[in-house]
C-alpha cells in the first residue's frame, strides 16, 4: 500500500531501484529512503527493548501475559515490528556500504536488500493489522514523520499538516489535552496514555513514549466494545470534571448550598452554608447536622416535594441574629435532594422601599391641585390622581379599567369636555405622537366650559408618557385682575391727595405719586425711580423746620430692628403741617405716606383751646355747686329745725292757717335738702372720692325702709305698693344706704307718674351673677326721644308728672348702681307704663370707691 504513507515512508525498496544496478539520482533517492527507514527501525528497537524487558520480567515473575490489556499487547506487537524492522534496516545499511567497496558484494547486498524489503512488507502488514498511526520525531529532523493509517470514520484527515492540526479534527477538550501531553513528552520525557474523541464522535487511544533519539506518539482506533468503554470513560471523566467544576462554583458562591441523601440527611454543604449556621467548617456543619432553615420551612419543602420535585419559594430564617429572607430552590430526586438559597433581604428591602416610595408619590400627587395621568408603553392608563378625575368628571370605574389614551380622548370628545377640532383624527395622532417623542411637548386646550388647560406630555425613560394638565384659568384670571389692579392702583396713587413714596432695601425710590412731589416741593427729576433716598433727604431737609428725614434714611437702609412702623408729624417752613407714616412692607421695601393736616391741626388747636375753656368752666360750675350746696345746707338745717320747733305744742298755739304754712315750709325745706344732698352726692361721684360701705344688705329690710319713705306720697294719691320678693335672696353684698336711696328715688319717680288709685310694683329676684330690682308704674311711659336724656342731670320731665323736680333722681340712681358695678335700663312703651331695672353683681370684692 504505497499510497498510504506520505513521503514514501511505507514504499517498498524495490520501487526505488532495479536489478541492473542503476546508479545516479535513483541510487541517491534509494539511499535517502533507506536512511529514513533506518532511523525508524532504530527507534523501534529502542522502544521495543524496555517492552521486551518488561514482558520478560513478567514471565520471570510467573505472571501470565494473557491478563495483559489489549493496549499493552498492541504496544508489544508494535515493539516487535519495530525491532525486526530496525534489525533488517541496519543490515541493509551494512550491505550497502559493503556494496560500495566491491562489486562482488553488490550482488550479496541486493540479496540482502530484497530480504529487508520483504521484512519491511511483513512489518507494514503487521502494523496495518489494526488501524493505527504513529508520529515520530527524530532528533536530527524536527519535522514529524507519519506512519500507518486511520479509518475515515475516525475523522482524522489524511494530509500530514491537517492531521497534526489536532484542533481541526478533535474535540476542543481532547485537542487541548493531547497538545499538552505531547509538549510534556517532548520537553520532560513524560509518557502518557490518553483516550480522545474526534469531532465525528469516534474515540481513539493515544500512547506517547520517548527514547534517546526519537519521540513516538501512536493513535489507535478502538473496536466497538472498546469504543463504548472509551466513551464511558470519557463521559465519566467529563462528569467528574463537571462535578469538580460545579462543586468549585458552589464553593465560590456566597449563597448557601446543600446536598441531602435519600433519607433527608445532609451529606455536603458549601462554605456559605457553614458560615450561615456558624459552623467551623462545611464538614463540621454536615457532621453536626446543623440546619440552615427552620423546621416549619423544611416541612413545607417536604410537602411540596410530594407533589412536585422542584420547590421555589421565599423563606425567612435567622442569620447572625437578624431575620433575613432567602429565595430557596430545592430539587428532589429518588437518590436525594439539592438546594440553593439566595439572600433577597436587600432586594425585599429595596422592593418595600420602592413600593413605599411609589405609594408616597401617589399620595403626594393625590394632594396636588394639578391633574396628573401616567400611561404605559401600551398607552394604557396606569395612574391618575384625584385632581385628574375631578378635572374631567369621569367615573372611577372607567378610569380603573386602564383605558388607552385614544379611547380616553374619544370619551372626552363624546361628552363635550374638550373642544371639537377641525381635523379630529390628525389632531389626535399629533397628540399621541408624544409616545414616540424624546422631549416634552406642550399644548394649550381651551375647553368648552371656559377653562384654559396647559397640557404637558413628558415621555418616560422606559416608555410611556406622563400627562400633566394644569388648570391655568384662575391663574390667568388672577394675572388679568392683577394687571388691572396695578393700573387701578397706579391711577389711584396718582390722583391721591396723600403723598406716597416706596423705597427699596437698597434705599432707592421704587415709585411715588405727584402728591409726594407737590407736598415736599420736589421737581420731576428728584422723584424718578432709582433716585437714592439720601438725595431726596438733602432736598427735603431744606423744606422742613425740624426735618425727620435722617430717621427716615436710617429706617429705610437700616437693620430689621429699625424697620418698624413709625408715625409722626412735621411742619414745613411755609407753615404746612404734614402727618407721616412709615410702614415696612413684606417684600423688604418701605412705604411712606404724607398727609397735609394743616387745616386739621388748626381746628384741633382751636378745639383744644375751647375744651380747656369748657373744662375750666365746668370746674368752676362744680366748685360753685359744691360751695353753694355746703352753704345752703346750714340755713336749711336751721329752717327745718325752727319749723319743727314751731309745730310743737310747747311753742304755743297756732292757727290753722299758720299750721299749714309751717307744714309747707317744712316739706319745702325737706325737698330742698334732698336736692342739696343729691347735688353733693353727684359732685362727690364726679370728684371720684365717694366711697361705698360694702356689707351684707338684707333685701327685705332695705325694701321696707324705702317703702316707708314714700308711704305718705303713695297714701296721698291712693297708690298701692305691691312688693314681690319671693325669688330674691336674703342678702347680698353692697352699700345698704345707697341701695335704699336708689329704691327711694325709683319709688318717688314712679309715684310722680303713676295714676290715681293705681299700683306700683317693686320686684326683686336672684340672678346667676347678682340681684335685680325693678320698679313698674302704669304711667304714660316715655317717648323714644326722652329715653336718650332720661339719665341726664337737671333734665326734668313734665309729661304726665304731678310736679316738676330737679331732674336728679334717675341720675343719682345710675351713678350709684354703676358704682356697685351694675347697670340700669328702662323698658317702656306707649300706654304700657315704665319699668326701671337695676342689676347689682353679688361679689364680695366689689369696688369700695368710685373711680
Amino acid at each position: 500500500m504505497p499510497g498510504q504513507y506520505p513521503h514514501g515512508a511505507g514504499q517498498a525498496v524495490s520501487g526505488g531501484h532495479d536489478d541492473s544496478g542503476t546508479t545516479g539520482s535513483a541510487t541517491r533517492r534509494e539511499r535517502l529512503s533507506w536512511r529514513g527507514r533506518a532511523g525508524l527501525l532504530l527507534a523501534g528497537s529502542m522502544l521495543a527493548s524496555p517492552l521486551f524487558g518488561a514482558a520478560a520480567r513478567a514471565q520471570a515473575a510467573g505472571v501470565s501475559t494473557a491478563g495483559l490489556s489489549i493496549s499493552t499487547i498492541e504496544v508489544m506487537q508494535l515493539a516487535v515490528f519495530v525491532g525486526v524492522t530496525g534489525t533488517a534496516f541496519l543490515s541493509a545499511i551494512v550491505l550497502i556500504r559493503e556494496r560500495a567497496r566491491t562489486s562482488a558484494e553488490n550482488v550479496e547486498l541486493r540479496s540482502r536488500v530484497a530480504d529487508v524489503n520483504a521484512a519491511l512488507r511483513r512489518s507494514e502488514a503487521l502494523l496495518n493489522l489494526r488501524d493505527q498511526r504513529v508520529i515520530v520525531w527524530a532528533s536530527e529532523n524536527k519535522k514529524p514523520e507519519l506512519v500507518g493509517v486511520l479509518p475515515v470514520e475516525s475523522g482524522a484527515p489524511e494530509e500530514r499538516a491537517a492531521f497534526l492540526a489536532f484542533g481541526r479534527w478533535l474535540m476542543p477538550r481532547s485537542a487541548a489535552a493531547l497538545e499538552h501531553a505531547i509538549a510534556a513528552l517532548r520537553e520532560k520525557a513524560r509518557p502518557f496514555d490518553l483516550v480522545i474523541e474526534s469531532q465525528a464522535g469516534a474515540p481513539l487511544e493515544v500512547h506517547g513514549r520517548k527514547s534517546a533519539a526519537h519521540v513516538l506518539v501512536r493513535f489507535v482506533s478502538l473496536s466497538e466494545t472498546q469504543r463504548s468503554q472509551a466513551r464511558l470513560k470519557i463521559e465519566n471523566h467529563r462528569l467528574a470534571a463537571d462535578h469538580d467544576t460545579m462543586i468549585g462554583l458552589l464553593e465560590a458562591l456566597k449563597m448557601p448550598a446543600w446536598l441531602r441523601d435519600e433519607h433527608g440527611r445532609l451529606k455536603w454543604v458549601n462554605r456559605a452554608y457553614a458560615d450561615a449556621v456558624e459552623a467551623e467548617s462545611a464538614e463540621a456543619a454536615v457532621r453536626d447536622a446543623k440546619e440552615f432553615l427552620g423546621g416549619q420551612a423544611r416541612e413545607a419543602i417536604d410537602a411540596q416535594h410530594k407533589l412536585h420535585p422542584v420547590f421555589e419559594q421565599s423563606l425567612s430564617t435567622v442569620i447572625e441574629g437578624d431575620r433575613r429572607v432567602f429565595a430557596v430552590t430545592d430539587f428532589a430526586s429518588a437518590d436525594g435532594s439539592a438546594g440553593l438559597a439566595c439572600d433577597t433581604s436587600a432586594i425585599e428591602s429595596i422592593r418595600g422601599e420602592y413600593e413605599r416610595t411609589v405609594r408616597s408619590h401617589a399620595d403626594t400627587l393625590d394632594q396636588l391641585n394639578t391633574a396628573v395621568a401616567i400611561f404605559d408603553t401600551d398607552e394604557k392608563l396606569r395612574f391618575f390622581n384625584q385632581a385628574f378625575q375631578k378635572l374631567w368628571g369621569l367615573d372611577s370605574g372607567f378610569l380603573h379599567s386602564a383605558p388607552d389614551n385614544a379611547l380616553l380622548l374619544d370619551r372626552l370628545r363624546s361628552e363635550g369636555k374638550i373642544a371639537e377640532q377641525p381635523e379630529w383624527r390628525r389632531w389626535k395622532e399629533g397628540l399621541l405622537g408624544a409616545y414616540r417623542a424624546v422631549e416634552s411637548q406642550e399644548h394649550w386646550w381651551h375647553l368648552p366650559d371656559g377653562k384654559t388647560i396647559r397640557v404637558v406630555a413628558n415621555p418616560q425613560p422606559k416608555g410611556g408618557v406622563t400627562w400633566v394638565f394644569e388648570n391655568l384659568t384662575e391663574k390667568m384670571d388672577l394675572e388679568s385682575r392683577y394687571r388691572t389692579a396695578v393700573r387701578v392702583q397706579g391711577e389711584t396713587l396718582d390722583n391721591l391727595a396723600e403723598g406716597v413714596a416706596v423705597f427699596g432695601p437698597d434705599g432707592k425710590l421704587r415709585l411715588s405719586n405727584p402728591a409726594f412731589a407737590t407736598l415736599w416741593r420736589l421737581d420731576a427729576e428728584a422723584t424718578k425711580p432709582n433716585v437714592h433716598v439720601s438725595t431726596i433727604r438733602d432736598l427735603c431737609d431744606r423744606q422742613a423746620v425740624d426735618s425727620p428725614w435722617p430717621s427716615f434714611v436710617a429706617a429705610i437702609t437700616g437693620f430689621d430692628d429699625e424697620r418698624r412702623d413709625r408715625h409722626g408729624q412735621t411742619e414745613l417752613n411755609n407753615g404746612t403741617v404734614l402727618r407721616y407714616a412709615m410702614i415696612p412692607l413684606p417684600n423688604g421695601q418701605v412705604m411712606m405716606t404724607f398727609v397735609d393736616v394743616t387745616d386739621g391741626v388748626r381746628v384741633e388747636r382751636a378745639l383744644k383751646d375751647k375744651n380747656e375753656a369748657l373744662e375750666k368752666s365746668d370746674q368752676l360750675k362744680n366748685d360753685f355747686v359744691q360751695h353753694v350746696s355746703y352753704e345752703l345746707r346750714s340755713p336749711l338745717t336751721n329752717i327745718i329745725g325752727f319749723t319743727e320747733l314751731l309745730s310743737l305744742p310747747t311753742t304755743g298755739p297756732l292757727t290753722q292757717k299758720q299750721r299749714e304754712y309751717v307744714e309747707h315750709v317744712g316739706s319745702s325745706s325737706s325737698v330742698l335738702l334732698t336736692i342739696v344732698n343729691d347735688i353733693l352726692d353727684l359732685a362727690t361721684v364726679d370728684a371720684g372720692i365717694m366711697q361705698l360701705d360694702i356689707s351684707e344688705v338684707h333685701v327685705d329690710r332695705t325694701i321696707e325702709a324705702a317703702a316707708e319713705l314714700v308711704a305718705d306720697r303713695l297714701q296721698e294719691h291712693s297708690i298701692r305698693l305691691e312688693v314681690n320678693a319671693k325669688a330674691a335672696p336674703k342678702t347680698f353684698h353692697g352699700d345698704e344706704t345707697r341701695i335704699r336711696q336708689i329704691l327711694y328715688n325709683l319709688l318717688s319717680n314712679a309715684a310722680n307718674y303713676a295714676p290715681e288709685a293705681s299700683t306700683i310694683r317693686l320686684a326683686c329676684r336672684h340672678l346667676a351673677d347678682g340681684v335685680e330690682f325693678s320698679v313698674h308704674d302704669d304711667g304714660p311711659g316715655m317717648p323714644p326721644d326722652v329715653l336718650d336724656s332720661v339719665f341726664r342731670r337737671f333734665e326734668p320731665r313734665a309729661n304726665g308728672g304731678r310736679r316738676r323736680g330737679a331732674g336728679l333722681g334717675l341720675s343719682i340712681v345710675k351713678s350709684f348702681v354703676e358704682l356697685h358695678g351694675g347697670g340700669v335700663r328702662i323698658e317702656t312703651g306707649k300706654d304700657k307704663g315704665t319699668t326701671v331695672i337695676c342689676t347689682f353683681p353679688d361679689m364680695p370684692g366689689i369696688r369700695a370707691a368710685a373711680e
